[in-house]
């Protein structure tokens, strides 16, 4: 509900979804972004510089983590097999059967049977695709029905996982040159895919909505965009490598921080399209 203002004509911030549901979106984000990263950033690398199967493990623990705050998020967790019931038309239900290949899948990859973070990548763009839809279909947020939420989601999901591939390189020590020029270039369309979106709801959004987006975007253009480019391209020039650590931890946090936004701060309803609002006391003709 909207402060003060109840349920009526004036728009109300919806209250189903609170920060367990952000929580899926952003640690599914993360997760099946770091498995698509692990796939196509780990095998430009030297095979001796790095094992794919702990980054495979963390990008399944993160899918699994944002599942487990979907359960928590049930009044009642023994209902959550209710998910299974509907896969005609609930992309929930379609990420749920997906996420039952993905982690088995995942499972053969981290035992190294050829071709299988190839699979488990493909999964991984499957869920996240999967997730991208769940937003725009409710289609009474303004700030969530637009045709580019799900554009918006997926290269987001980008961004986190080399993000945090750049952050593991700490320790993989695959950073090839692949990852170093996908990185400022998946910056840099999200923020042009994001700058689009905003343009897209502005006129539909209520006043809470858009002063919430427009703080994201303070944060996403300079910690989420501006910053990690400027460290990851001199971080690569410098060979530094926790320079661009640093680039990957901003650039995921950022993406966490508009998921939040979106999902708990800019859902507002459009309020009920009432021509006539009855008062008390006063005829209506």
């Amino acid at each position: 509900m909207s402060s003060g203002s109840g349920f009526g004509p004036n728009p109300w911030q919806q209250t189903s979804w609170d920060w367990r549901a952000a929580g899926n979106f952003i640690c599914g984000g993360m997760g099946t972004g770091l498995l698509i990263a692990s796939a196509l950033f780990g095998v430009a690398a030297p095979a001796s510089l790095w094992a794919p199967d702990w980054l495979v493990f963390v990008g399944l623990a993160l899918v699994g983590l944002g599942l487990l705050c979907v359960w928590l998020e049930i009044g009642r967790p023994l209902r959550a097999l209710h998910v299974f019931l509907n896969p005609r038309t609930s992309w929930m239900s379609r990420e749920a059967f997906v996420g039952l290949i993905l982690f088995p899948a995942g499972l053969a990859a981290m035992l190294g049977v050829s071709g299988w973070i190839w699979i488990t990548a493909a999964l991984a763009l499957v869920f996240l695709y999967c997730q991208s839809q769940m937003l725009p279909a409710a289609r009474g947020i303004p700030a969530w029905r637009s045709g580019l939420m799900s554009p918006l989601f997926i290269i987001t999901a980008w961004c986190e996982g080399a993000g945090i591939f750049l952050v593991f390189g700490l320790f993989h020590g695959g950073i090839a040159g692949m990852v170093v020029i996908a990185f400022p270039l998946l910056l840099a369309l999200r923020a042009l895919v994001w700058l689009r979106y905003r343009r897209d709801v502005d006129g539909s959004l209520a006043a809470p909505a858009r002063r919430a987006l427009d703080l994201a975007w303070q944060r996403l253009s300079m910690v989420g965009t501006s910053v990690p480019i400027v460290l990851s391209i001199v971080g690569a020039w410098l060979d530094q490598p926790l320079m661009l650590a640093l680039a990957g931890a901003c650039a995921a946090y950022a993406g966490a921080h508009i998921k939040y936004t979106l999902v708990t701060r800019a859902s507002f309803n459009q309020g009920f399209a009432l021509q006539k609002i009855p008062v008390r006391g006063v005829r209506t003709p």
